[in-house]
């Protein structure tokens, strides 16, 4: 009788989580920049500035030395993962920290590789807010629309469409000369988001389509109708710029040192945006109403049984977001460009959902995920400006206007670590009988 013997047993590499995957990373990097990168930048002084005048600072620092210094904290932070049971809430601190430190290491090697010997930060910091405030009103029309529990897609045709009817309306009114017709103009472009997200609504809510597909149908939409108001509408009228929306002047907050002048010196609707994001806050968090959305966004059923009406809410959400996305359009055309052309929100509706998933579906946390790809933005047109040469090349302009798209793809592939959605989130809504 022959006795069979168990198989050998195969050697298995553990498996690595997610912070220790991101160690690697760091020290990986960290290497790299101590042996390969510091020594190939240029040890000539470099100077950040803060401000101008008499109220500016300036900080001086040799590309090289600040190079190994930064890869040898991210190496540190790095091997602190796999630690981490120990050391708890200093290796979550430094791997933010490590991409603080990131951040600043691309800006010190474009600084080594620039003939430009000093750069402002301020505005920098100023242009991330500016840029930022489109993909955060557009995150907060998709935060509305999925905690109430309907995916949104079509946010970029939802600002889309405000932008381009909301400039049509202006261009017809008076001709783009500015004045009162320029904020109903605003006003329209605000309609029009609403009457997408309505679209969207219908679609999704009362006839149960498939949501996804519901906002992709709003997106082509938007972009057929706007295409032909410009070709029908503005062509002719030859409405190629426009007065936009002056700026304000915050009384006090202007007279800041060093930021004053530039942070709390601008346009209506990016105040707006940070006026929204705090009243958003507040009402889906000390609300009634709020609390209703939050329901029948995690379990409309339940919701349903203690009396609130998820059809209805649901739809009220929803449009509350269009109305939302339809003045982030009338940023781009009516306080920003002052013209409208084809798909001139550039793909910022679906960077919102990215910010959206990397917020995590909370109003404070949307609003920095947001300013983060707006600083995206605004480093990359900054790089340009600095002309970075690699070996005597010009880093091609293809490549920095893609930095937020690219951004965009590593938050998504899961960097961020798990984002949880509302519980009921994509899933149609039958009444029982």
């Amino acid at each position: 009788m022959t006795v069979a013997r168990p198989a050998p047993a195969v050697r298995r590499w553990p498996r690595l989580s997610r912070t220790r995957t991101l160690g690697v990373f760091y020290v990986l990097l960290g290497v790299v920049l101590v042996t390969r990168v510091a020594p190939a930048l240029s040890d000539e002084p470099r100077r950040f500035l803060f401000g101008t005048g008499s109220d500016g600072v300036s900080w001086s620092f040799d590309p090289p030395t600040v190079t190994v210094v930064i890869g040898l904290a991210l190496v540190v932070f790095g091997v602190a993962t796999f630690a981490e049971h120990r050391l708890g809430s200093f290796v979550r601190g430094g791997l933010v920290l490590g991409g603080v430190l990131g951040v600043l290491m691309i800006l010190v090697a474009s600084m080594a590789l620039s003939p430009t010997k000093s750069t402002n930060l301020v505005p920098l910091f100023v242009q991330s807010l500016k840029l930022g405030s489109p993909i955060a009103l557009g995150a907060l029309a998709g935060l509305w629309s999925e905690r109430s529990g309907v995916v949104n897609i079509g946010i970029e045709g939802m600002m889309l469409a405000g932008a381009g009817i909301g400039f049509v309306g202006y261009a017809l009114m008076n001709g783009g000369s500015g004045g009162l017709p320029l904020y109903v103009a605003v006003l329209i472009a605000v309609l029009a988001g609403g009457l997408f997200a309505a679209l969207h609504a219908v679609m999704s809510i009362s006839f149960r389509t498939d949501q996804v597909v519901s906002g992709v149908a709003v997106n082509l939409l938007a972009i057929g109708l706007t295409s032909f108001l410009r070709t029908q509408v503005l062509v002719p009228l030859n409405a190629d710029s426009a007065t936009t929306l002056p700026e304000i002047s915050l009384p006090v907050l202007s007279r800041i040192p060093i930021i004053g002048d530039q942070l709390f010196v601008a346009k209506p609707i990016f105040f707006a945006t940070f006026v929204l994001f705090g009243v958003s806050a507040f009402v889906l968090a000390r609300t009634r109403w709020g609390l209703r959305v939050r329901s029948v966004g995690e379990n409309p059923h339940a919701a349903e049984a203690l009396g609130v009406d998820v059809i209805r809410i649901r739809y009220q959400a929803v449009i509350l977001g269009g109305l939302i996305a339809g003045l982030a359009g009338a940023q781009f055309s009516l306080e920003t460009v002052g013209s409208f052309d084809d798909l001139m929100t550039n793909g910022t509706g679906f960077i919102a959902l990215a910010a959206l998933i990397f917020g995590k579906w909370r109003p404070g946390s949307v609003l920095a995920a947001s300013m983060f790809f707006g600083f995206a933005r605004a480093l990359g047109v900054r790089i340009q400006l600095l002309n970075v040469e690699i070996s005597g090349f010009p880093l091609p302009s293809q490549f920095l206007q893609a930095v937020p798209y690219l951004v965009t793809l590593i938050v998504l592939a899961g960097a961020i670590g798990r984002a949880i959605p509302p519980g009921a989130v994509g899933r149609p809504y039958r009444r029982p009988r």
